[in-house]
């Protein structure tokens, strides 16, 4: 079937002037306008295109740079010496300068009988398509009017096929063409527009998330590698906490974070702050330019249906090591199928929450220990978001927040039973003994930490 035909989009051109739109090429990386430079010498078209174009309408400043051209991958090539082409559903040249790297893609075309290319389609999903064709076939190719723009390095115009400068104004996010057949051939699309939403504060027509309901389950043949990258694209760009409240409001959560959707449909109203006081505390993390790990936040996400299942298991009996490992195993197990998230961020998830439980012994040895693990701060970091589960564990995240800051000889004193004030401030019996709360648990070795 003709693509043309599926996407029920008509492109009418219109082309504004450099003097009536704000992009300037000094907002524009220096390696992007020499490969646009260069292609135009050459007697090609060639446009930056997508995202960078939306935002740098918006004012913003992209870190990602792409061009389309009318090029082919191979005649690009010739053009540069430092290109390599990539990709097998989609064919592209990557031109690398130093550490930054320039996506050149021909513009697709929309139909199948072109000579020079393929196309392969399965149950209404691209699989691969390397078929050429004109810019206006390629405008009405991509997903949203927004990301269908170009900026014309001939002239210096901005040229939109779709409508793509009317919704930049109104802050509103139109899929081209018809959303069902478009979601159908890239399910993916769909978190796309919860993202893209979330980041540029634009709200989704109507029309775009009407079949959200219908086709989520698609999401669940998504390949779980490009729905982890996805997630990182969501959760660690600076738009974590809106992104997870748009999922959620459009009922895409379950489908991505299954356990997640459990325990917050459970009504845990304690669950529901730690997840948005860890978005916060990340998004924060990200605008001052600070390290964040998909580790934590995972472990955020999940830690609800983790802490459930460790405490059914241990009132059936189970002892609470076994009890958290099991619990442990069977939430990750159940998401990376959804999400393939790698090994070295699930070894340091499980590190987070086994760490739980330990905090509860404040015996002068275990203390110490606990403190020299290389996870400790993160595990504390994370109690400290567990604080709204029950007073007890607010009340033990302040007493380590204020073991930390003690020398360790004041500290070693005070849990071995003697006085000693602390010089940071004049808790004198702050950490003299265990929290109170804590003695009355009938698993001291740490099973309960988050039953509360």
């Amino acid at each position: 079937m003709n693509l043309k035909a599926r996407n029920d989009a008509t492109p009418t051109l219109r082309i504004i002037p450099r003097e009536q739109h704000n992009i300037s090429r000094k907002n524009i990386s220096k390696a992007a306008l020499r490969v646009l430079y260069r292609l135009n010498e050459a007697g090609f078209d060639a446009y930056l295109v997508g995202g960078a174009v939306r935002d740098l309408l918006l004012g913003g400043h992209p870190k990602d740079f792409d061009v389309a051209t009318n090029a082919t991958p191979d005649e690009v090539k010739k053009l540069f010496r430092n290109c390599r082409l990539i990709g097998r559903r989609f064919r592209l040249a990557h031109v690398v300068y130093g550490p930054e790297i320039i996506e050149v893609a021909t513009f697709r075309g929309t139909g199948e009988e072109d000579s020079e290319g393929d196309r392969h389609i399965v149950d209404g999903r691209i699989v691969r398509d390397n078929v050429w064709g004109t810019i206006e076939e390629d405008a009405i190719r991509r997903d949203f009017r927004v990301n269908a723009l170009y900026y014309d390095i001939s002239d210096f115009s901005v040229r939109d096929y779709v409508g793509g400068i009317q919704d930049v104004e109104d802050r509103v996010l139109h899929l081209i063409g018809d959303p069902a057949t478009r979601y159908r051939e890239d399910p993916v699309r769909m978190l796309r527009a919860v993202r893209l939403a979330a980041k540029l504060n634009f709200r989704i027509d109507e029309r775009a998330s009407a079949p959200f309901e219908e086709l989520g389950p698609l999401l669940l043949d998504a390949s779980p590698a490009r729905l982890f990258d996805e997630s990182l694209k969501m959760f660690l760009a600076g738009h974590g906490l809106k992104s997870f409240r748009m999922l959620e409001q459009t009922g895409l959560l379950k489908f991505m974070f299954p356990a997640t959707a459990r325990a917050l449909k459970r009504g845990d109203k304690a669950l529901r702050i730690l997840i948005e006081q860890g978005l916060s505390n990340t998004d924060a993390r990200v605008v001052e330019g600070k390290s964040v790990t998909p580790a934590f936040l995972f472990a955020v996400l999940l830690w609800g249906e983790v802490r459930d299942l460790a405490h059914a298991w241990m009132v059936k009996g189970v002892d609470a090591n076994d009890a958290w490992g099991r619990a442990t195993a069977n939430v990750i197990a159940e998401q990376c199928q959804r999400v393939a998230i790698p090994r070295r961020f699930t070894l340091t998830m499980e590190e987070i929450w086994s760490l739980q439980p330990r905090f509860e012994q404040v015996q002068r040895k275990k203390v110490f220990r606990l403190m020299a693990h290389p996870r400790f701060r993160a595990a504390f970091d994370f109690l400290a978001l567990r604080a709204a589960e029950s007073p007890a564990i607010r009340e033990l995240g302040e007493w380590w927040a204020h073991a930390q800051q003690l020398p360790h000889e004041t500290l070693a004193a005070a849990l071995a039973g003697v006085t000693s004030p602390p010089e940071s401030g004049g808790k004198s019996e702050a950490v003299s003994a265990a929290p109170k709360k804590r003695r009355r648990r009938r698993k001291p070795s740490g099973g309960k930490s988050g039953a509360a």
